[in-house]
């Protein structure tokens, strides 16, 4: 498992030796806060020069790197050594959360200000500081919680692609979330002036974080969060039916096992947009559709993960 480094004075080339020794993240501090990052293996942005009145600095190591050749590689004595914290369920590692770019959405930390030099350079390598940020409507702020949903996961940005490209062609009236996790998809799609969303979750706390993530983006009123998977919807009245859009960013056999319960929810010619797939087995995922009557539309793989767009054919 990945671990947290901190040093308090560190050397001027210590962030290219890190990222060189293979660190997940990087970021100079100054008086207790972050001010600025380093996602490698973007290390040569202007946006990670030195600031010249820092010299302490944190980063996250891969377990295969010992804190003592560590130590020895950057020169110092000794590196102070904690627990790194990983987010997305162990699958993403960075020392803060911090403002992105993911299709049209600045996805921004709650009590954060979206200025245009935090957006991560890592993410979005060509954007240009002077550059304001997208206007407020396209801005989704995030608490820092333990659902799935940061936005940094290949699978999610893949779902926010398609969803943006989805919303520039034609307008849609209502979306279905399954497996809704911090809310990003479902509240990305709500401030996009889709009208209406469900969002189901067999984790208790995810639901209480799309919730708070809801609120946080004022579309708490137009979102339904449900406890459960697919079958819940029968147990609501004001969620049964079906869905021009429904999305479903979870893990392959999930996917398999609910194919029935989330084709019957699929309006005519509705689409439907599957993720959390790693890359060998998607022709899996998607023949489980195809044999429902699914019409494949459009794949695309990011870091070895795949999602699906598929049409109904009735």
């Amino acid at each position: 498992m990945p671990y947290r480094i901190d040093l308090i004075d560190a050397p001027p080339d210590a962030l290219d030796r890190l990222v060189e020794l293979g660190a997940l993240d990087v970021e100079w501090v100054g008086d207790g806060q972050s001010v600025g990052g380093a996602h490698a293996p973007r290390p040569t942005s202007p946006a990670l020069a030195t600031p010249s009145a820092l010299s302490a600095l944190s980063a996250l190591m891969p377990d295969g790197v010992e804190p003592a050749g560590l130590a020895r590689a950057l020169g110092v004595t000794s590196v102070t050594v904690s627990p790194a914290v990983g987010r997305d369920e162990g699958s993403v590692w960075v020392l803060t959360l911090r403002p992105f770019k993911a299709g049209r959405w600045t996805l921004v930390p709650a009590g954060h200000d979206a200025l245009p030099s935090d957006v991560r350079p890592d993410l979005q390598p060509n954007a240009q500081p002077s550059v304001p940020p997208a206007d407020a409507a396209n801005v989704i702020r995030l608490v820092d919680g333990v659902a799935f949903g940061t936005g940094l996961h290949p699978s999610t940005v893949l779902c926010l692609e398609l969803l943006d490209e989805m919303l520039e062609v034609e307008p849609v009236s209502s979306l279905l979330d399954v497996g809704i996790g911090s809310g990003i998809l479902a509240i990305a799609g709500l401030v996009s002036a889709v009208p209406s969303a469900v969002g189901v979750d067999i984790d208790a706390d995810a639901l209480a974080v799309a919730a708070q993530n809801a609120e946080l983006n004022g579309v708490a009123d137009r979102l339904r969060l449900l406890s459960g998977g697919p079958e819940a919807l029968d147990a609501d009245a004001t969620a049964r039916g079906s869905w021009p859009l429904v999305l479903a960013n979870v893990l392959a056999a999930p996917l398999i096992d609910m194919a029935p319960q989330l084709v019957r929810r699929i309006a005519h010619r509705g689409r439907l947009v599957l993720s959390g797939i790693p890359q060998a087995v998607a022709p899996d995922v998607e023949r489980a559709y195809v044999r429902l009557g699914m019409r494949p539309l459009d794949s695309r793989t990011r870091g070895g993960w795949t999602a699906l767009v598929l049409i109904a054919s009735w």
